[in-house]
């Protein structure tokens, strides 16, 4: 595999894998546009070496091809734009006539968006003659769509296999992604706190599985805690629970238990009387809610307990809010802990946030250049944490 720092794109037109899935409101104008900065200086490299770029990515799930809503045109301006003003070129299509014609005449400096992937149905299949005429595009591939790294995808996956070890690599992000991720799974300092919020305990399972064997503690905070607390024996009123996960709960306590983890629950919430911005609210202990009221954000001492666990760590790895954090009522959670994170990384602490509400969390708050790294990869990350091996990733770091 080649690194790509050391590599020299001068004469080369490079495929660049970006993750420009980014939200757009119905004005189709960009409201976050963190992974479209992220992929800026891989871009930047390539043409300051003097070669050209092609950018190819997905943008939302069009059922019946293409769609104008999940046009990359959209995109264009505001590329232009983080690029300093470069004209951005663009292909109404991704393998098409014109998207062939433009690439081939791509010049040193230029860079060419091809339209929204998905609009064939070849790529989420991973078809690989559609992979082959994307390949036939550029000299060089480059993944740096960390994002899209845990989907056996034409465009992350298959299409590696189309350029010799030595024409393949990650960019920037996807290189900082995964050491990142590396450093957090395998070189972790200790104490290692993870903190793991949602809403469902089954969509954290595995997460939570694979980090007993990491973690000295695990702090577990949003919707999910409630399910947890049932399985304690509490009265956790109208709050949210898996009735089905209650026996897993159990088993995950257990499991932690036996390993030597540190596991802390919310020992007081924020509660409502229904889920509204506008709801009556109280403080209660977590595990004696009244019945008709639910559990949507940590509670005071909760804050300081888990602060106190975060502010001794030298490893956080935050995934997943501790409250409905999209309602300014039930915020202050979420953003305590995340002072926390920020106050124990001023003092030397390693910490990874990821996960898409996380991210939001953070951006949110302004506070995501005061930790160590904010993964844009909320899926694929999560599935690296579970221990699986990602596609994207093994398609450039194994051997063809």
């Amino acid at each position: 595999m080649t690194g790509f720092s050391q590599f020299n794109f001068k004469g080369k037109k490079a495929l660049i894998r970006v993750d420009y899935n980014v939200p757009l409101n119905d004005k189709l104008e960009i409201t976050d546009d963190t992974r479209m900065r992220a992929s800026i200086p891989t871009i930047q490299k390539i043409l300051k070496d003097g070669g050209s770029v092609i950018l190819m990515s997905h943008l939302g799930r069009p059922k019946d091809g293409p769609t104008d809503k999940y046009s990359l045109k959209h995109l264009l301006k505001h590329l232009s734009d983080l690029l300093g003003g470069i004209p951005v070129l663009f292909a109404d299509d991704c393998i098409g006539e014109q998207a062939r014609l433009t690439a081939g005449m791509l010049k040193p400096g230029e860079v060419l968006l091809l339209e929204n992937l998905r609009f064939y149905k070849e790529e989420e299949k991973g078809d690989e003659g559609f992979a082959k005429k994307l390949a036939q595009l550029g000299d060089v591939y480059v993944n740096d769509a960390f994002g899209t790294a845990h989907r056996a995808h034409a465009s992350t996956a298959v299409i590696a296999k189309f350029f010799p070890g030595d024409k393949k690599m990650f960019g920037l992000l996807m290189e900082s992604e995964v050491k990142s991720a590396e450093k957090v799974l395998h070189q972790a300092g200790r104490p290692f706190v993870a903190i793991i919020g949602g809403a469902k305990v089954s969509d954290k399972m595995l997460i939570l599985e694979n980090l007993f064997e990491k973690a000295t503690d695990i702090i577990i905070g949003g919707g999910m805690a409630y399910t947890f607390m049932k399985a304690e024996g509490g009265n956790i009123g109208s709050s949210l629970c898996e009735v089905d996960r209650i026996q897993t709960a159990i088993d995950l306590l257990n499991k932690a238990a036996a390993k030597g983890v540190c596991i802390h629950l919310p020992s007081d919430s924020i509660i409502a009387d229904k889920f509204d911005a506008q709801a009556q609210t109280s403080t209660s202990p977590s595990n004696n809610i009244p019945d008709g009221w639910m559990g949507l954000d940590i509670g005071p001492n909760a804050c300081e307990q888990f602060a106190n666990v975060i502010k001794r760590s030298k490893t956080i790895l935050w995934n997943g809010p501790m409250g409905v954090f999209e309602m300014e009522n039930f915020r202050h959670g979420t953003k305590f802990i995340a002072l926390a994170a920020v106050e124990a990384t001023k003092h030397g602490a390693f910490s990874l946030v990821g996960g898409g509400d996380s991210v939001s969390a953070v951006n949110m708050f302004g506070l995501a250049d005061k930790v160590s790294f904010v993964s844009t990869g909320g899926g694929a990350m999560l599935e690296y944490f579970e221990g699986k091996e990602l596609p994207g990733i093994a398609a450039i770091t194994q051997e063809s």
